[in-house]
C-alpha cells in the first residue's frame, strides 16, 4: 500500500493535480495536513479549483484531513508505514537510489518553503529529485508525480 501526505500546500489547483496523480498511481489514501485545503468547502460542496484539476479523482481517492502532520504520522506508523519526505535538504538521497519498503507514504510540503526541519526529522528518509538545469526546483505537483511513480515502481513488494 502507498499513502501520500500533503502538508501545508497552498494551491487548490496543486491539491487537485495531486489527487489526479494519486488516483492514477492507485494510492490507498491521501492525508491533508496543516493548512492544505480539503476538496470540499465548509458546506460540503466540492471546490471548483480542485475539481478543475482533479477531474473526479477527488471522489475516487480516500482522504483524511489531519490538522497536525504528527497525527497523520502516528496513524501511518501504527501500520508500520515507511515515511519518505520529498525535499531539497542536506543529506538527501537521490530518489532513484532507494527501494522503499511497502507500505510507504510520500510526504510533500509547501510550494515555497517545503517541509520544515521538525517535519523532516520525523521522516524515515529524505529524497530529492536532482535538478540538472538552471532552475532549482519543480512545481510541487510535478515533483510529487515524478517521485510517486518512480518510488512505486522501485518499491519492494
Amino acid at each position: 500500500m502507498i499513502y501520500c501526505v500533503l502538508h501545508n500546500i497552498r494551491s487548490l489547483y496543486n491539491v487537485g493535480s495531486m489527487f489526479r496523480t494519486a488516483d492514477a498511481a492507485g494510492i490507498e489514501k491521501i492525508y491533508l495536513t496543516g493548512y492544505t485545503p480539503v476538496p470540499v468547502d465548509a458546506f460540503g460542496k466540492l471546490r471548483s479549483e480542485v475539481v478543475k484539476t482533479a477531474l473526479g479523482a477527488e471522489k475516487n481517492v480516500p482522504w483524511e484531513n489531519c490538522r497536525r502532520i504528527s497525527e497523520a504520522f502516528r496513524k501511518l506508523r501504527k501500520d508500520d508505514v515507511q515515511i519518505i519526505a520529498l525535499e531539497q535538504h542536506t543529506g538527501t538521497v537521490d530518489y532513484h537510489r532507494i527501494k522503499p519498503k511497502r507500505p510507504f507514504a510520500l510526504v510533500v510540503g509547501n510550494e515555497v518553503r517545503g517541509l520544515s526541519l521538525s517535519v523532516l526529522k520525523k521522516c524515515d528518509i529524505i529524497v530529492e529529485i536532482p535538478m540538472r538545469g538552471k532552475k532549482e526546483s519543480l512545481n510541487v505537483s510535478v515533483a510529487f508525480g515524478i517521485a510517486l511513480f518512480t518510488l512505486k515502481d522501485t518499491s519492494q513488494k
